[in-house]
């Protein structure tokens, strides 16, 4: 800890009085404020001093929690060359985030956005024999993925810094053994950062492997839907979960199919506001590009589709893309929003929800016209029908059906997988057994965003005047504001005695010493979210006191001036 205090007067204290017009989350909006960042490009920032002090705090927490748990820093390079990656399979596979590049001999390289086939060329040359085993290996390191749309300032950048772990063990027993003390060091990680974090199942996507785990921050902002039964000890990301079929017949048709004038209505939400019905009474049509032709999938329409288990229909495109609007008025004839099941050429694949409606309404593919009163079997041929959709509020729990699941949003901040030998395998990285036989590496890979950290923490705590940062990751713990610094000899000296005296403590103060109002000075220690301050003016002097606030508890009570430190705990 610093043994003097930081001045105000000489540290970039970039705050802003006006929120920002492009910011659109809270964190966002907050950083830019409390001067934290600032955008050099899209998706990519500078970390001003404020921003990196609490960045640094992040790293610090992750390395000691990491050291704890038997892994070894390391730092591996950013750029990586094309074979490597072409040797996995993943050069083809990743896609357009992966940032690639030529050198001037007309090599090829890419900007890492992880680093497994980096890793694994370290085990490959380095690992001989089971005796080194197990090894984990870390770095906090910048990653560069290109995001189609980067939004939300650090939440979803293009450039972001990650602590990446990556296990090695002879055997399936090891790797389990590896993933599990690194889900444990990921609980108390998150812990230590003052977060309320889950972990949850989830699907392994690009990096590959047969189990993972995501860790999320809960958070209304989050993008994610998180599935819990805590009286189950249950937590899934909603697309993980495997949804059973309605336990219901479908009902008979009651209603004659009609076609109805619905001009200018394109959505589920104005179909229903202009008949006025439910959501779950209307079927919404999905068309994306296959191998062989467009795919069909319908789902009820208060339902969502999927992704996850979209992706696993054979013939369709991965990653998942919609078909284009031309392709879609050439199967239709009609333009998208108008689109429906009955007439279509392809095969309808429909969600088991939908597979039991009747009497729905749906697209008439025909521009600003809808059916009402439709029914499978009847006006259309029955669906191939499969498990499409996302799991929802009420929906019943996997490990205890007869519960229910509660749905909160999260901000996925770390992300956990056993990898197998994926890559070992692909990279040939080989050690040898007790026998002296040559076996494949079984690798763990254990990631955690650590820009992303610092705004989700944000968006946990926070207030109307600004942040409230967990105690372990403030920039700074303590504020000191006093009141006529410059003007009276007596506030000037109590103030840096009050401030030696923290600092001795082990905290560390910043003394605002600037000649500003004192409404300046309280709204930007509010802003900057520092968890304690305190006040040293002339009137609370004279009674040998100072003015204590505390930034969660936001009521502000007198302390004696002689011990200060008795109101920090």
């Amino acid at each position: 800890m610093a043994k003097h205090p930081y001045l105000a007067s000489q540290f970039l204290l970039a705050t802003l009085k006006e929120t920002p017009t492009d910011a659109e989350v809270v964190s966002h909006r907050l950083m830019l404020r409390a001067g934290m960042i600032r955008r050099v490009a899209a998706g990519v920032y500078n970390w001003l001093p404020v921003g990196h002090r609490v960045l640094s705090r992040v790293q610090a927490i992750i390395r000691d929690e990491m050291n704890a748990a038997g892994a070894q820093e390391v730092l591996m390079p950013a750029v990586q060359p094309a074979e490597l990656w072409q040797q996995s399979g993943r050069w083809k596979d990743y896609g357009p985030e992966l940032l690639r590049m030529t050198d001037r001999h007309q090599r090829e390289f890419c900007f890492g956005p992880t680093h497994e086939e980096i890793v694994t060329m370290i085990a490959r040359s380095e690992i001989r024999s089971y005796r080194q085993l197990p090894m984990n290996l870390y770095q906090v390191q910048t990653k560069f993925r290109d995001e189609i749309r980067p939004r939300f300032g650090v939440m979803r950048a293009r450039e972001f810094i990650m602590k990446d772990a990556y296990s090695f063990d002879l055997d399936v027993e090891g790797m389990e053994r590896a993933y599990e003390i690194m889900r444990q060091a990921y609980v108390r990680i998150f812990e230590r950062l003052g977060l309320d974090a889950r972990a949850v199942a989830a699907d392994s996507g690009a990096i590959g492997g047969s189990v993972s785990h995501e860790f999320h921050v809960l958070a209304d902002s989050g993008e994610d839907g998180i599935a819990l039964c805590d009286e189950a000890g249950f937590a899934a990301n909603v697309e993980t979960i495997d949804l059973p079929a309605p336990d219901r017949p479908r009902p008979d048709a009651a209603e004659a199919m009609q076609s109805v004038d619905t001009p200018d209505v394109h959505t589920i939400d104005a179909l229903c506001e202009f008949l006025g019905i439910e959501a779950s009474t209307t079927l919404k049509t999905l068309v994306f590009e296959g191998e062989d032709g467009p795919v069909v999938l319908v789902l009820r329409g208060d339902h969502e589709l999927n992704g996850v288990k979209a992706e696993a229909i054979p013939g369709i495109t991965t990653p998942l893309r919609m078909a284009s609007a031309a392709t879609i008025e050439s199967l239709c004839g009609a333009e998208p929003g108008s689109v429906g099941p009955v007439g279509l050429g392809p095969k309808v694949i429909a969600d088991q929800s939908a597979a039991v409606m009747s009497d729905f309404v749906c697209g008439a593919n025909e521009n600003g016209r809808h059916l009402t009163g439709v029914n499978w079997g009847r006006d259309l041929p029955e669906p191939e029908i499969m498990d499409l959709r996302k799991a929802v509020e009420g929906d019943p729990c996997p490990a205890a059906p007869e519960r229910a699941i509660t749905i909160r949003r999260g901000i996925e901040v770390g992300h956990i997988f056993q990898l197998g030998t994926k890559y070992s395998e692909s990279l040939d990285a080989t050690c040898l057994d007790e026998s002296g036989r040559a076996r494949p590496l079984h690798m763990g890979c254990y990631g955690v965003g650590v820009t992303r950290v610092v705004a989700a923490a944000i968006e946990q705590h926070n207030d109307d005047r600004g942040i409230i940062w967990p105690e372990s990751i403030a920039p700074f713990q303590v504020g000191i504001v006093p009141i006529g610094y410059h003007k009276s000899d007596e506030v000037r000296r109590a103030a840096d005695e009050l401030a030696a005296t923290l600092c001795e403590a082990g905290y560390e103060v910043l003394l605002d010493d600037r000649n500003e109002r004192p409404g300046v000075m309280f709204a930007e220690m509010d802003l900057i979210g520092l968890p304690h301050r305190f006040v040293v003016g002339d009137r609370g002097l004279k009674n040998g006191m100072l003015e204590y606030r505390d930034r969660r508890g936001g009521e502000s009570r007198d302390v004696p001036l002689a011990e200060p430190l008795s109101a920090l705990g």
